[in-house]
């Protein structure tokens, strides 16, 4: 059956009996009951793989994140979509790696936006029959624009629509599609800085799940901790009601207000999973826990935020796209496991495809990786992985992973840098002239990985004109 929007809202009876019929047959396949197992997406903004305890960070408190890696899987090579938001954020919905997605690059609005014509994960899950809601940032597409949430699969969305609206956490509103104006008003906020908006969000989230656990759901808690915030609400690009519990710290402020964001979305982790609990669904919820990139490294050294890695947010070193993931879903993931398979973004839409009993789209990059989530044989695998960045700066930056390969290059002018993460995980030591045969395989990938995007004009500053524009529709 072909993926349109039409057919996903509204399923043909024989569609419908297609995909309970699958569904019966996954769910015995892994043990389940024939009742679909609900899905909690949480991504971070900007928390780096060294900033969690589980990871070996020894500062920042993270108890309820740890508590979920002892109670599934954690694993050591993840790969975010890009090293910045709207491209990772693309790929996760879409399935797609970043040389094919829709949204690329943070580059102007309206050009980064999903399109009507393009299938999400929200969609494919929709039409399995789950209640799709979303809180946080979603950053691919304004209200009311063809890429919105609520026209990309999601019954409700709760945040902020629009990624430069999301740098303020002390917001005059907040994007609310379930009022009839389409927003929560906050007035005067900003000055009063009464109404933190995460915290508005984390209730929003254990709202949709109350709402919702007596039937299938998906819920995607894109929040926006730790990212930084706008000058004009802290100094420090750090706001945060409270420096709690590490003001007592001989650490400098920005430290103690990055550490307070990190554990303050720690705590509201610890809420949604004690929610799970108190409703009687831990057996049949499958909770993701994630992070859209690597850290901004400009805002405090003190944490190692990349751990042994390179780089962080903005780079395609292992610091800016290797990150945290964890999945926990009691008798069906294994229990306190540390998995060194490598999966990745695009590989969402077609693993929770499978999971909820339905089909993912043709023509994806991704690939199901069910089977290393149950602590099974992985057989599948994929070719490579890409990632590029900077499409309208000078310096287009792409990497490639083959094996245990990574291929670095900063500008299409410049040479590839070579490291072998199976020894050398934090990119110290470039070997390419030892290995002129992979480098070669490495630029051919470089080459045939990416589809041309007028969206995208690679290695120029952006010059072309909006894809959808505002006043159009509003």
């Amino acid at each position: 059956m072909p993926f349109t929007r039409k057919k996903w809202n509204k399923p043909p009876n024989i569609a419908t009996a297609l995909i309970l019929i699958v569904a019966a047959t996954i769910a015995h396949a892994i043990g389940q009951p024939d009742s679909k197992p609900n899905i909690i997406l949480i991504m971070a903004d900007d928390i780096g793989y060294g900033d969690l305890a589980c990871y070996g960070q020894e500062k920042i408190k993270t108890p309820h994140i740890d508590a979920l890696a002892q109670q599934g899987t954690r694993f050591t090579q993840a790969y975010a979509g890009g090293c910045v938001c709207t491209a990772s954020r693309s790929v996760l919905m879409t399935g797609l790696h970043n040389g094919h997605t829709p949204a690329r690059d943070n580059i102007p609005h309206f050009v980064s936006y999903l399109n009507n014509d393009d299938i999400t994960l929200a969609e494919v899950l929709s039409g399995a029959g789950y209640r799709c809601g979303g809180v946080g940032k979603w950053s691919l597409g304004a209200p009311g624009s063809p890429g919105s949430a609520t026209n990309q699969g999601f019954d409700m969305w709760f945040g902020y629509m629009d990624q430069d609206h999301a740098h303020y956490y002390y917001p005059e509103y907040l994007d609310d599609s379930e009022a009839k104006s389409g927003r929560l008003e906050l007035p005067g906020n900003s000055r009063t800085k009464e109404r933190y908006s995460h915290d508005l969000m984390a209730k929003g989230a254990l709202d949709f799940i109350h709402e919702s656990h007596d039937r299938p759901f998906f819920l995607y808690a894109a929040f926006t901790l730790a990212h930084f915030s706008s000058p004009s609400e802290d100094p420090d690009r750090l706001a945060v009601p409270s420096t709690d519990p590490y003001t007592d710290t001989p650490w400098s402020e920005p430290a103690k207000k990055y550490a307070s964001m990190v554990t303050r979305l720690d705590r509201d982790i610890g809420r949604i999973t004690d929610l799970v609990k108190k409703l009687g669904i831990a057996e049949n919820t499958l909770i993701i826990f994630t992070s859209d990139n690597g850290p901004w490294e400009g805002l405090t050294k003190e944490f190692n935020s990349s751990g042994p890695l390179r780089g962080g947010k903005r780079t395609l070193y292992e610091g800016g796209i290797r990150v945290p993931f964890i999945a926990s879903w009691p008798g069906k993931v294994r229990k306190d496991n540390v998995s060194s398979e490598i999966v990745t973004f695009w590989d969402l839409l077609p693993t929770l495809a499978e999971i909820a009993g339905t089909k993912a789209p043709d023509r994806i990059d991704g690939i199901s990786v069910l089977p290393t989530l149950l602590g099974e044989k992985q057989l599948s695998h994929h070719e490579y992985l890409y990632w590029d960045y900077g499409h309208n700066r000078a310096a287009y930056h792409q990497a490639v992973r083959v094996k245990h390969w990574k291929g670095v290059r900063k500008g299409l002018d410049q040479e590839i840098e070579l490291y072998d993460l199976d020894n050398d995980n934090g990119e110290t030591q470039n070997l390419a002239e030892a290995h002129p045969n992979v480098v070669s395989k490495v630029a051919s990938i470089m080459k045939e990985a990416v589809v041309p995007s007028e969206r995208y004009p690679i290695g120029e500053r952006y010059q072309g004109k909006p894809i959808w524009k505002a006043s159009d529709h509003w």
